[in-house]
């Protein structure tokens, strides 16, 4: 269990994201990292525990930024935790644009695109 940042993933995310916590875990980063395994229903009480404990979040998915599902559950999260947040929740997605399945792996977020977003939070 981490106490500096928690990351939210499922599926596929999940390993880029475990990578990205072992990277920031060398730079004296402590990562909580929840897999929802499922998004309907998701589990927003262990979420906003964890983000009570860390005061920081960051959702990782595959989807593009816009209508994703990631902004569900950054808008429960400030709800319920608005006044323990130490630095804007933030989300590392798909780019809102059509793209080839031949570079998928330039769009779907990768481990370095996730590691950035928790050195901003951490450093916010």
């Amino acid at each position: 269990p981490g106490d500096d940042i928690t990351i939210v993933g499922w599926g596929s995310q999940l390993g880029r994201i475990m990578e990205a916590a072992e990277q920031a875990q060398q730079l004296g980063v402590s990562c909580e990292v929840i897999d929802l395994q499922t998004i309907v229903p998701w589990d927003v009480d262990t979420v906003a525990r964890s983000v009570n404990k860390t005061g920081r979040m960051i959702v990782a998915h595959e989807a593009p930024v816009t209508c994703g599902f990631g902004a569900e559950i950054l808008a429960k999260v400030q709800d319920r935790c608005f006044d323990r947040l130490e630095a804007p929740l933030g989300r590392v997605c798909g780019f809102d644009t059509h793209f080839p399945l031949v570079h998928e792996e330039f769009y779907v977020p990768s481990a370095s695109r996730i590691l950035a977003a928790i050195k901003s939070a951490v450093n916010y």
